[in-house]
C-alpha cells in the first residue's frame, strides 16, 4: 500500500497549497520591470515571456506605458486581473511599501529579488522586519529577499534573472540553494551533464518561506523524487527538522552545508546576515532528521541519482571485485577512511570463488579477478558474492586491458541491477569504456570514472540508511526511575530540582554548587555519589570516618567552576591526617588563586574504585540556532584532549540515546574489549533519556556537565553507573521566559495526559502517542472488525498491511509540531497488560493553518463515549495550537461518526463523491 492512499497517515495533503501561487501561478506581476539592458527587471520579464508557463504577465512600472512591447501598469492596484505572484525588482527601500500594496491587492505570493537587507547590517534587518509586517497583514507567502528566483521546469515557469537561455531541464530533483550565484553555476553545469530538475529554487534570506516550507511543498510534488540543498544557515531550526524528518522517510534529502571551518562560517554569516551555528550540531541535527550531509556539490547530485536507482544498504560492508589490484586498493582505502568496512567473505563464498577463479586470485576482499578476466568471469563472480550474507553492497571495477571487453562485461552485469542490495560500478578510462558505462547507467547501475568515488558513494548510502534507521526503530519504553510515571508526568520528587534552581536565583547565583547540582541530577533518577559538606578540617575528618576511608575532598564553592584549576581535588585519602592536610591545602590554594571569598569548605565523598571502569562525560549547552544540545563521550580530566564526543538534540528515546553512544570511539570499549566485560548499555541508554528529560524540563539551566560519569561492567552492581562530579550553570538572572532558548524538537506534550472514567466505569488514561506504542497499536488493530476498518480507511486493508512496521513507525513516532495523536490506554485487570482502546489523530495540512482529524475505536469499546471524548480533546489541541479550521472526510453511511461531529458543533457538507461527506468546524 502506498502512503498516499493511506488515510491513517497521509490525509488529503494533495489539496491546494499556498506555495502554488509561487510555483504554479496563473498570473504574474513584475514590479520593477524595465527595458534597460542587463537590469534585473528586464531579465526576469524576458525569462517569463520567453518560456511560456500557461499564465499572464503584467509589467508594473509607473514611468512606462509598456515594457518589451507589453502594456505596463503604474502599480499593482491598476492591474486589471487578480495576481497570484508578484516578482519585485525594485530598490530595497521601496520594498516594504510595494509589499503592502500587494497585500492590499490580494496578491497570494511574492518573490523579492532585491538585495540590501540584513546582509548589509542593522538598517537592512530593520527593512526586512517592515516587509514581514506587511506580509503578515494578509495571507501572502514570500520568497527572498536577495534571491535569484524560482523555476518550475515542468510547467515552463522561469521566474529568475538568470541568463535568458538558462531554463532548467525538467527532471526529478528538487534543488534549493541559499546562494543565487551557486544556482547559476549549477544551472550551467546541469546542461552539460543532462541533469533535470522538478524545481529550482533560490531561497535568499528566508524572511518568510524557509527550508521547512519548501521541503513540505516538494514532498507533495509528484515530479520530485529527491531534494538537494545548498545551505549556509538554517533559519527556523524546528521547522527544518520537522519537515525533513517527515519527508526523508519517502524522499531522500541531501544537503551540502557551508561553514565547516571557522573561516568559512564567518564568510557564510557575512553572506546571509545570519548565524551559521556549530558545524557539529548541524551533523547531529541532520542525523536526527534522516538527512544525508555530503561534502561536495558533485556528491549532491551523485547521491540523488544513486538513491533513485539502487536500494539502501543494510550495513557498511562492501565487497569489491576488480580486474586490477591497484584500483581495488584505492577503493578500499577510500571506503575505510570514510568509515565503511570491507566485507569479510563467508566460507561458502571463499570456496565457490576458489573453484571459479584462477589460483592466483587475491583470496581476499577486494577480489582481484586478474587482468585476463572476461565478461563471463565477472558475471559468475558477481553471482557468487551477491549471495554472501556478509556483504551489504557490491562494487565492480573494470580497467581496460588487452583481454578486457568493457561493453560485453557491462551487458553481463545488467541482471545484477536489482538484487536487493546496492550494486555500483567503476568503468575506468574514457573512449574504450564509454559504451559499457552507458549500458550500466541505463540498467540503473550507477557508474563512476574512479573507484574511490564509487566507494565514497557507497559509504554515503550507508550513512543515509543509518540516519533513517533511528526513525524506523521502535525504542524501548524509558525507565524514569522513581521520578515520574510511564507517561513522563512529574512526581513530587521532580519539584526538588525546580526548588533548588529557584533558591539559587533568589540568592543572586547562576552557578549551582556541586551538592546542589547532584541533588538536581538525583531528582531525575541519575545516580550520584554521596556528598557531604565540611566547613573545617575536623568536620571533614568526622565525615570521612562516617563514610569510611578512602575518601575524596573537593573544594566547595559557589563561584568556582573548574575545581582542578585551583588544585581543589584530592583523591584517595586513607586517614585523618591525610584529610586534614588535604583540607588545608585546598583552602590555601583557593585563597591564593581566586581569593578567600571563593572558599566555602570542602565536600567529602567516598573514593570510588576506578578499576575496570570508564570515565564518561554527559552534558548540555546552548547552541545559537538549535537551542539546548546534548553531549556524550569520553570524560575525565583529559576530555578536551581526547575530543571523543557525540552531540544530540533533546528529547531522546532509547534508540536515539544508543545512536549518540555509537558515534563515539569509547562505545567499542563499552561493549567489552580486551577481556573486559561489557557495561550495562541498556542502563546507560535509560540514564541518557532521563538526562535529556532534565534538559527539556528545566529550561533555566544553561549548561550541565557530569564529568566523570563512571560506568563499570554489568556484573558489578555497586556504583556501576554513578555521577562522580557535576556542574550546573543557569541562565542570567534577568532573562525572561520568552528569551529562554527553545528546543529544536518539540518534546512529549505531557499537558495532554489525563485520566477518564468511561460510561461503564473503566478507568483509562488519555495521552499523546509515543514511539514505544507500536506493540500496543498492533494489538489494537487485531481487535477491529471489517466494518471498523472500512469506516476508518474507506476500503478494506489487510491486517498485515495495517500493522507493517514501517507504517506503524510513522504513526507512532510523530512530530508533535505537525500532528497530535491521542490514545486511550487501559490496564487489563485480568492480564495486567496495557491495551489501547482507541486513537484520535489531528494532522496539520502542509502550508496551511488547518488540520484534519481521524478517530479509531476498538469494536469492544465503541458506544462508550471514547470517540466523542477524543474528538473533544483534539478540538482543544487545535485551539491551543491556534488552528483556524479542523475537518474530516467521513463515509456518508458512518452515522455514528457523523452524530459525534454534529454534537460537537461540526457542520456537515456534501462532497463531489456521493458516498463521502465533509465535516468542518472553525476553531
Amino acid at each position: 500500500m502506498q502512503w498516499g492512499s493511506d488515510r491513517a497517515y497521509d490525509i488529503l495533503r494533495t489539496q491546494h497549497q499556498p506555495l502554488d501561487a509561487i510555483f504554479a501561478p496563473k498570473s504574474i506581476a513584475v514590479i520593477g520591470a524595465s527595458e534597460r539592458e542587463g537590469s534585473v527587471g528586464r531579465t526576469v520579464l524576458w525569462n517569463l515571456i520567453s518560456h511560456p508557463f500557461g499564465g499572464t504577465v503584467f509589467p508594473v512600472n509607473p514611468k512606462r506605458h509598456s515594457v518589451l512591447g507589453i502594456k505596463a501598469y503604474p502599480n499593482i492596484a491598476a492591474v486589471p486581473e487578480p495576481v497570484d505572484l508578484a516578482i519585485i525588482a525594485t530598490p530595497a527601500l521601496t520594498v516594504p511599501s510595494v509589499i503592502g500594496e500587494c497585500v492590499d491587492a490580494g496578491v497570494k505570493g511574492a518573490i523579492v529579488l532585491s538585495a540590501g537587507f540584513k546582509e548589509i547590517g542593522t538598517v537592512g534587518a530593520e527593512l526586512e522586519q517592515q516587509v514581514l509586517q506587511q506580509v503578515r497583514r494578509g495571507k501572502m507567502r514570500l520568497i527572498g529577499p536577495n534571491c535569484l528566483g524560482v523555476m518550475n521546469p515542468h510547467t515552463g515557469l522561469n521566474a529568475t534573472f538568470a541568463n535568458s537561455m538558462s531554463m532548467a531541464l525538467p527532471g526529478k530533483v528538487g534543488f534549493i540553494s541559499q546562494s543565487g550565484a551557486l544556482c547559476t553555476a549549477i544551472l550551467d553545469w546541469s546542461f552539460h551533464e543532462n541533469v533535470g530538475f522538478s524545481a529550482f529554487i533560490s531561497i535568499g534570506s528566508m524572511l518568510d518561506v524557509g527550508w521547512g516550507d519548501l521541503i513540505d511543498y516538494l514532498s507533495d510534488d509528484p515530479h520530485t523524487e529527491s531534494i538537494v540543498i545548498y545551505m549556509e544557515s538554517i533559519g527556523n531550526a524546528r521547522s527544518f527538522l520537522s519537515a525533513a524528518r517527515e519527508v526523508a522517510l519517502t524522499k531522500p534529502i541531501i544537503v551540502i552545508k557551508a561553514g565547516r571551518t571557522a573561516a568559512a562560517a564567518k564568510a557564510a554569516a557575512s553572506h546571509t546576515g545570519a548565524l551559521t551555528g556549530s558545524d557539529a550540531v548541524f551533523d547531529a541535527a541532520f542525523r536526527r532528521s534522516g538527512v544525508l550531509r555530503v561534502k561536495s556539490i558533485a556528491d549532491l547530485f551523485d547521491m540523488a541519482e544513486v538513491l533513485a536507482k539502487q536500494p539502501r544498504p543494510k550495513g557498511p560492508r562492501l565487497t569489491i571485485i576488480t580486474n586490477a589490484g591497484g584500483p581495488g586498493v584505492l577503493a578500499a582505502d577510500a571506503l575505510i577512511t570514510d568509515g565503511g568496512e570491507l566485507a569479510e567473505l563467508s566460507k561458502e563464498t571463499y570456496q565457490a570463488l576458489n573453484q571459479l577463479l584462477p589460483s592466483q586470485w587475491s583470496h581476499n576482499n577486494p577480489i582481484d579477478l586478474l587482468g585476463d578476466a572476461d565478461p563471463t568471469r565477472y558475471a559468475k563472480a558477481l553471482e557468487v558474492i551477491a549471495q554472501d550474507p556478509n556483504s551489504d553492497g557490491l562494487l565492480a571495477i573494470l580497467t581496460p586491458q588487452a583481454m578486457t571487453d568493457p561493453t560485453q562485461t557491462a551487458h553481463q552485469l545488467k541482471p545484477f541491477a536489482q538484487i536487493g542490495k546496492p550494486v555500483l560500478a567503476s568503468w575506468m578510462g574514457n573512449a574504450d569504456v564509454e559504451a559499457g558505462a552507458e549500458i550500466l547507467n541505463q540498467a540503473l547501475i550507477p557508474t563512476f570514472a574512479f573507484p574511490d568515488t564509487a566507494a565514497n558513494v557507497f559509504y554515503y548510502m550507508w550513512r543515509y540508511s543509518y540516519n533513517l534507521r533511528a526513525l524506523y526503530e521502535t525504542p524501548v519504553l524509558a525507565d524514569h526511575g522513581d521520578t515520574c510515571d510511564a507517561y513522563g508526568n512529574v512526581k513530587d520528587e521532580r519539584t526538588i530540582a525546580e526548588t533548588i534552581i529557584q533558591q539559587a536565583r533568589q540568592a543572586g547565583r547562576t552557578l549551582l554548587t556541586e551538592v546542589e547540582s547532584k541533588q538536581v541530577l538525583a531528582a531525575y533518577g541519575i545516580p550520584t555519589v554521596a556528598t557531604q559538606v565540611a566547613t573545617n578540617a575536623e568536620e571533614a575528618v568526622r565525615l570521612a570516618e562516617e563514610i569510611s576511608y578512602p575518601v575524596v575532598l573537593k573544594v566547595f564553592s559557589q563561584t568556582i567552576t573548574h575545581k582542578t584549576d585551583v588544585n581543589g581535588v584530592h583523591l584517595n585519602l586513607h586517614n585523618a591526617d591525610a584529610v586534614r592536610e588535604a583540607y588545608n591545602a585546598i583552602a590555601s590554594s583557593v585563597t591564593a588563586k581566586v581569593g578567600a571569598n571563593s572558599f566555602a569548605g570542602v565536600t567529602v565523598q567516598p573514593m570510588i574504585d576506578l578499576r575496570n571502569s570508564y570515565e564518561l562525560i554527559l552534558g548540555s549547552s546552548i547552541d545559537a540556532q538549535f537551542g539546548p544540545v546534548l553531549l556524550f563521550g569520553t570524560g575525565g580530566q583529559l576530555v578536551e584532549v581526547f575530543q571523543d564526543k557525540a552531540l544530540g538534540l533533546p528529547p531522546l528515546n532509547t534508540t536515539l540515546a544508543r545512536r549518540m553512544m555509537e558515534q563515539t570511539r569509547i562505545y567499542k570499549a563499552l561493549q567489552g574489549v580486551r577481556g573486559r566485560k561489557a557495561v550495562n548499555l541498556e542502563a546507560l541508554e535509560q540514564l541518557l533519556v532521563r538526562f535529556s528529560q532534565l534538559v527539556v524540563e528545566q529550561r533555566l539551566i544553561k549548561e550541565i556537565d557530569i564529568n566523570p560519569l563512571l560506568v563499570k561492567a554489568q556484573e558489578i552492581s555497586q556504583n556501576s553507573l554513578v555521577a562522580l562530579d557535576a556542574r550546573i550553570v543557569l541562565h542570567d538572572l534577568d532573562i525572561t521566559e520568552a528569551q529562554l532558548p527553545k528546543l529544536a524538537i518539540r518534546p512529549y506534550p505531557t499537558q495532554y495526559v489525563s485520566s477518564l472514567t468511561t460510561r461503564n466505569g473503566i478507568e483509562v488514561t488519555i495521552r499523546p502517542i509515543r514511539p514505544e506504542d507500536e506493540p500496543l497499536m498492533i494489538k489494537l488493530h487485531k481487535t477491529l472488525s471489517e466494518e471498523s476498518v472500512y469506516f476508518r480507511y474507506f476500503h478494506l486493508i489487510k491486517l498485515s498491511q495495517r500493522i507493517a512496521h514501517e507504517r506503524l513507525t510513522r504513526l507512532c513516532f510523530i512530530d508533535y509540531d505537525r500532528e497530535m495523536a491521542l490514545v486511550v490506554e487501559y490496564q487489563n485487570l485480568t492480564t495486567q497488560e496495557n491495551e489501547l482502546l482507541a486513537i484520535g489523530r489531528l494532522s496539520k495540512l502542509h502550508g496551511t493553518n488547518e488540520a484534519e482529524f481521524a478517530i479509531l475505536v476498538s469494536d469492544r469499546y465503541q458506544c462508550q463515549g471514547l470517540g466523542t471524548e477524543l474528538l473533544k480533546r483534539l478540538l482543544q489541541v487545535g485551539r491551543n495550537e491556534h488552528l483556524t479550521l479542523i475537518s474530516a472526510e467521513i463515509l456518508a453511511e458512518n452515522s455514528g461518526m457523523r452524530k459525534v461531529c454534529e454534537k460537537l458543533g461540526f457542520r456537515i457538507y456534501p462532497t463531489a463523491e456521493a458516498s463521502v461527506v465533509r465535516a468542518e468546524i472553525i476553531t
